[in-house]
C-alpha cells in the first residue's frame, strides 16, 4: 500500500469546499440584490477528518489508496432550504451547471425514498474541476440538500450515531422516527403557507435593500459637497421609522437623480 501524505491529499478537497460555497453563497446574494426570493437559505462545507476517512474506508473495505475514488463525500457541502419545494429549485440550479463548472455523477433522492431511520435529503455527488500547483484535479464531492426541518432531524441523529457507535437503542430509533415523522408535517405546514411567508421576506429584503442604498447615496452626496446631507440624513431617518416602503423607494430615487445631475455637471 502506498503511503498516504495527508495533507496533501486533503488539500484539493478544501478548495473545492471553499470554492462550492462561495459559487452558492453568491447565487443567494444575487437573488437577495436584485429582491428576489431565494432558495437557498444558507450553505456550510467540511471536508472529512482524517479519522472519519480511516473509519469508513474501514467499514467498506475500502484500500486506502483508493480512497479517492471510492469515498465520494470526503467533501462536501450542505445548501439548506426553507421549504421542500426550494430543494427541486436547487436541483435544478446544479443540473444547468452540469459540465460546465461541474460534473454530475449520481443523483440520490432521500426525499421520494426515505431511509428506515426517518432521514431526508436529496444528495447530488459531483467531480470538480480543482486548479492546483500539479494541474487540474477532479475531485469526488457531495452536495446534500435539504430543508432546515431536515438538517435539524439529521443533526441529532448523527450525534446519536457517534455516540452509540451506530447502534442505537431501538427506543431512541423510535423517537427518532416520530421526530423525522413531525419535521416532516412541520416541512408540509409550512409549505401550506408558503406564499404568505415568501411575500413577507421579499418585501422586508426590498425594504432592507433600499435603505441600505439610500444610506450610501446620502454619503456619496456628502463626499461630493452637499450642503444639505444632515437634513437628508434626518429626513431619511424619519421615512425609516415610518417603514412606508414606496416613500423610501421615492425619496432614493430622488436621491440618484441629485447624483446624477452632479456626476453630470462635473463630467468633462
Amino acid at each position: 500500500m502506498v503511503m498516504i501524505k495527508w495533507n496533501e491529499m486533503l488539500m484539493p478537497y478544501e478548495q473545492a469546499v471553499e470554492e462550492l460555497k462561495i459559487k452558492f453563497k453568491s447565487i443567494r446574494k444575487e437573488y437577495r440584490k436584485i429582491d428576489e426570493y431565494s432558495p437557498i437559505e444558507f450553505v456550510t462545507g467540511r471536508v472529512k477528518k482524517i479519522s472519519s476517512i480511516i473509519d469508513k474506508a474501514a467499514k467498506r473495505n475500502i484500500s486506502l489508496d483508493m480512497v479517492q475514488e471510492e469515498i465520494e463525500d470526503i467533501a462536501g457541502i450542505r445548501i439548506m432550504c426553507q421549504f421542500t419545494e426550494d430543494i427541486y429549485r436547487v436541483i435544478e440550479l446544479i443540473r444547468n451547471r452540469d459540465k460546465k463548472d461541474l460534473f454530475i455523477v449520481e443523483e440520490r433522492n432521500y426525499l421520494g425514498k426515505i431511509k428506515e431511520s426517518g432521514y431526508r435529503s436529496y444528495h447530488i455527488i459531483i467531480r470538480y474541476p480543482v486548479h492546483t500547483v500539479f494541474g487540474e484535479r477532479r475531485v469526488l464531492a457531495e452536495i446534500q440538500i435539504r430543508t432546515l426541518a431536515m438538517n435539524f432531524w439529521a443533526t441529532i441523529e448523527h450525534s446519536l450515531n457517534y455516540k452509540f457507535e451506530y447502534q442505537i437503542p431501538q427506543t431512541i430509533k423510535d423517537r427518532l422516527k416520530n421526530a423525522a415523522e413531525a419535521a416532516y408535517n412541520l416541512d408540509k405546514e409550512m409549505s401550506e403557507i408558503r406564499e404568505e411567508i415568501v411575500d413577507a421576506q421579499e418585501v422586508f429584503q426590498a425594504k432592507s435593500n433600499v435603505i441600505e442604498k439610500i444610506a450610501k447615496n446620502i454619503q456619496k452626496l456628502s463626499i461630493l459637497g452637499n450642503k444639505d446631507c444632515v437634513d437628508l440624513q434626518n429626513k431619511f431617518l424619519i421615512l425609516q421609522k415610518e417603514g412606508n416602503y414606496n416613500k423610501l423607494k421615492d425619496f432614493n430615487n430622488k436621491l440618484e437623480l441629485r447624483l446624477d445631475k452632479r456626476n453630470n455637471y462635473y463630467k468633462p
